[in-house]
């Protein structure tokens, strides 16, 4: 069992920055991959980035390439998502998730997931 608990969304104007963190805890793994996902009213849960364990490759769609940057503290079990130059279509609830394998962009993938923190992007 692992438990993922995310945090740091908010309320934040066009052209701002957040950070948000996901916290994992119980069984964890060496080798994994780290995701993190969005969904907003009405639409399917997107991908957003990932992190591969180990080596630290990552990976992103194509709308947040340049603006946001995913990382990971293995001390702390933490992954996290830095989020700049935001816009109102970033507006969603983020996940955070976890796989031991699998298509790294495919929310099917992922075998465990946080409940959710949302982010909201004013114009």
């Amino acid at each position: 069992q692992v438990q993922l608990v995310e945090s740091g969304g908010g309320l934040v104007q066009a052209g701002g920055s957040l950070r948000l963190s996901c916290a994992a805890s119980g069984r964890t793994f060496s080798s994994s991959v780290m995701g993190w996902f969005r969904q907003a009213p009405g639409k399917e849960r997107e991908f957003v980035a990932a992190i591969i364990k180990p080596g630290g490759n990552t990976y992103y769609t194509d709308s947040v390439k340049g603006r946001f940057t995913i990382s990971g503290d293995n001390a702390k079990n933490t992954v996290y998502l830095q989020m700049t130059s935001l816009k109102p279509e970033d507006t969603a609830v983020y996940y955070c998730a976890t796989s031991r394998s699998g298509i790294i962009k495919a929310h099917a993938s992922y075998d465990y997931w946080g409940q959710g923190t949302q982010v909201t992007v004013s114009s």
